[in-house]
């Protein structure tokens, strides 16, 4: 993984992360924290699918520092934007489990939509006391999900000029965040770059999401449900090469545009479940038989998208920027470091 200056030559950089302690979030901040250079400071109210443990690794660095606050607290917002003065903001604090939307969406839109407002509103008055030098320099980066366009049939790919829409609680609320960001920056001027990454995967990951689920249950010998037929298909990220994609679009990115990161690997969830298997046991065979004697179909989830796939031509051609990492090497590293860490999960 590059250093988050390599090749790109920049000024000291106070940044604020929200959602600093969830998945790809931390491992935004692991690499900010590579340079010494820059302030970072993390936002995370610390719900159920967050780890300070994530972050030990970083956490007593003297230009690191984490603030447990929620961003539906609109006045804290504003007192600590005041307090830190930031010149860039990525924004990932948000609620991301469809099947917990489903159940219940109070939260989605609470954090999702209300949150982002809040956050919005804060940065907008405190942008506009800005020096003109520091308003043409400041950024606030919205992380999205390519979930707010719905679902693909089997052919053609997301692009950045697809209509929104989405078809669950979750994807709702992420697309209504979405639109927020659009309209300040085009009502009030804000500064503001959207990014709509494909299915991310990685080490840190929390255990609910369907990779570290098959690894987990697989491993503790329990049932590996696969929704449906297990034909869904999703394109897939590895966390390490988003990141990158993040600082790069946040650092060069024309302001007001969005750009799509994709992963250029589509594969069902059938497909990666047996993956899964395969990997494990090659590196840790078990006296009971293959891993892929566990793998049960089970009732699919409501609403269920068939196909999601990124084009992530515009990101290739303004910004140079394209995922290292392919499916096979980093699903097989992803499986080691869960094996590697039990501590974490």
């Amino acid at each position: 993984m590059t250093h988050p200056e390599d090749g790109h030559l920049h000024p000291p950089r106070r940044i604020i992360v929200t959602g600093g302690c969830g998945f790809i979030g931390s491992s935004l901040v692991r690499y900010l924290c590579q340079s010494n250079t820059h302030s970072i400071l993390n936002l995370d109210c610390l719900t159920y699918a967050s780890s300070l443990t994530s972050l030990r690794g970083v956490a007593r660095k003297k230009n690191y520092k984490h603030v447990r606050l929620d961003i539906r607290e609109k006045s804290s917002l504003m007192s600590l934007l005041d307090q830190f003065k930031p010149d860039l903001i990525f924004h990932l604090a948000a609620e991301s489990h469809v099947d917990r939307s489903i159940d219940n969406g109070e939260d989605f839109v609470t954090t999702n939509v209300q949150g982002t407002y809040n956050l919005l509103h804060a940065c907008l008055e405190y942008w506009e006391r800005l020096s003109q030098q520091q308003q043409t320099h400041f950024r606030f980066h919205h992380i999205s999900t390519d979930e707010i366009y719905g679902s693909l049939g089997s052919a053609g790919r997301f692009t950045e000029k697809s209509p929104s829409n989405p078809s669950n609680p979750y994807s709702a609320s992420k697309a209504g965040s979405n639109h927020l960001v659009q309209a300040w920056n085009c009502t009030y001027g804000l500064p503001t770059i959207t990014t709509n990454c494909s299915n991310n995967y990685g080490p840190f990951q929390f255990p609910e999401k369907l990779i570290p689920v098959i690894i987990l249950n697989a491993l503790s010998r329990k049932p590996i449900p696969i929704y449906g037929s297990g034909e869904n298909i999703r394109d897939w990220l590895y966390v390490q090469d988003h990141i990158e994609a993040l600082w790069i679009a946040a650092n060069h990115g024309q302001s007001g545009s969005t750009y799509n990161i994709g992963g250029n690997e589509e594969h069902s969830n059938l497909q990666i479940a047996r993956k899964i298997c395969e990997i494990l046991n090659d590196i840790r065979p078990h006296k009971d038989g293959c891993y892929s004697q566990l793998i049960q179909f089970v009732a699919d989830r409501p609403g269920h998208d068939k196909r999601y796939a990124i084009d992530a031509t515009k990101i290739r051609n303004e910004l140079n920027w394209e995922p290292k990492t392919t499916f096979e090497n980093g699903l097989s590293s992803t499986v080691k470091w869960y094996l590697d860490n039990e501590w974490w999960w």
